[in-house]
């Protein structure tokens, strides 16, 4: 099942003003339980999970920032 432009750009907008910040919670917990590691893996720890929020929203990000494409055409 395929998203339209308008529920992609809604979805986009919950995952950005409440699943991100969630999410910052959830990437500084998990760092700050591994009992001050070296700055070097805490910066890779924190990279990787940085792109791991990425991967399960990618095609509700895909194509938000251009216009509609059902929109019609003004002439």
């Amino acid at each position: 099942m395929e998203l339209s432009y308008k529920a992609r750009r809604r979805w986009s907008l919950v995952i950005l003003l409440i699943g991100l910040p969630v999410y910052i919670v959830v990437a500084v917990t998990i760092v700050s339980n591994l009992d001050r590691p070296p700055v070097w893996l805490e910066f890779l720890v924190y990279v990787f999970l940085g792109f791991l929020w990425i991967a399960p929203f990618k095609f509700v990000f895909k194509g938000v920032g251009q216009s509609d494409p059902d929109a019609p055409e003004d002439d």
